[in-house]
């Protein structure tokens, strides 16, 4: 093995950028995938494919998991676990900080080190200067791998906890799909009316830069203050309210706007029609302390 060798396995659109990426850099790649076929290519670049899951752990220290989540990594993990001894494996595998963790143990009591990784760009962002990973897991292994794992991105190290990297991720996703979906909806609505994605785009542009808005409250937030001095939830309210009105009038599909409106509803029940729409993060967190509103986590079998 030298300094400049890695194994890739999991080779969808994330996992074939990745090696692109290193094989850009002058590594010796080695790669597995359930489907060999999407190898082909890479192994015309230079790649070499491991015939065995076995053979992919063997051929490199530090092992790169691109996988749909952590129940994949068992499956193709669980039968090869005697090669598994010695190895660093990079998890970028999207889960939640709960699996990561119990991965983490699952790995750590057959020889391996997990390193937690949440990727915070598209497969066109590997390999780019602006590009960001997050990283938590034991810091000498991290730190023995930090060159290799920086040619796809740079590598914002969290701590020792295998969960933070996998946490700090959702937390990103949370407001990434929560933003994308709500684009869509308005374009649904948008198209009633005869406007197109594209003469909409300058216009839901401006709308999505809320860095201001952010800046402003983030403090306030986590001072507890949240005095309706520049707004009121009731103002949120009736300014959704006239949402969900447009929304039904165009026949769009409403759930996205009324589950909105009744955050805002909860918020004035619970006394607050006089703090700012802030006031809901204590709405939201007194929820799933008191009625349990998160779905169970699944109950996955471990090999």
């Amino acid at each position: 093995m030298t300094d400049r060798t890695v194994t890739v396995i999991g080779l969808g659109p994330m996992g074939r950028a990745m090696v692109n990426a290193f094989l850009d850099r002058g590594y010796q790649v080695t790669v597995w995938n359930r489907t060999a076929a999407k190898a082909d290519e890479l192994v015309r670049r230079g790649a070499r494919r491991a015939a065995t899951v076995d053979e992919a752990l063997a051929a490199n220290e530090l092992v790169v998991l691109s996988l749909t989540d952590y129940d994949a990594m068992y499956a193709i993990l669980g039968p090869a676990t005697t090669a598994l001894s010695g190895r660093v494996i990079a998890n970028l595998s999207s889960d939640t900080p709960e699996q990561a963790r119990e991965a983490a143990t699952w790995l750590a009591e057959r020889g391996a080190q997990q390193l937690t990784g949440g990727v915070q760009v598209p497969p066109s962002g590997i390999g780019t200067p602006d590009s960001a990973t997050y990283y938590s897991g034991p810091a000498d292994a991290f730190e023995a791998h930090r060159q290799t794992l920086e040619v796809l991105t740079s590598a914002d190290y969290q701590g020792e906890d295998p969960g933070l990297a996998a946490l700090r991720y959702q937390l990103q996703m949370n407001m990434f799909w929560t933003i994308m979906v709500s684009w869509l909806h308005t374009v649904a609505v948008a198209r009633t009316h005869g406007i197109t994605a594209t003469e909409f785009l300058p216009v839901a542009l401006k709308t999505a830069d809320v860095a201001q808005f952010l800046e402003f409250y983030a403090p306030r937030i986590d001072a507890g203050d949240h005095r309706g001095d520049v707004d009121r939830l009731a103002m949120g309210e009736a300014s959704i309210r006239h949402v969900l009105h447009t929304v039904r009038a165009a026949g769009v599909d409403t759930t996205l706007p009324a589950a909105v409106l009744d955050a805002f509803q909860r918020g004035m029940a619970d006394g607050r029609v006089d703090q700012s729409f802030t006031s809901l993060v204590e709405v939201f967190a007194a929820d799933t302390a008191v009625d349990g509103r998160d779905a169970p986590a699944p109950v996955r079998a471990r090999p």
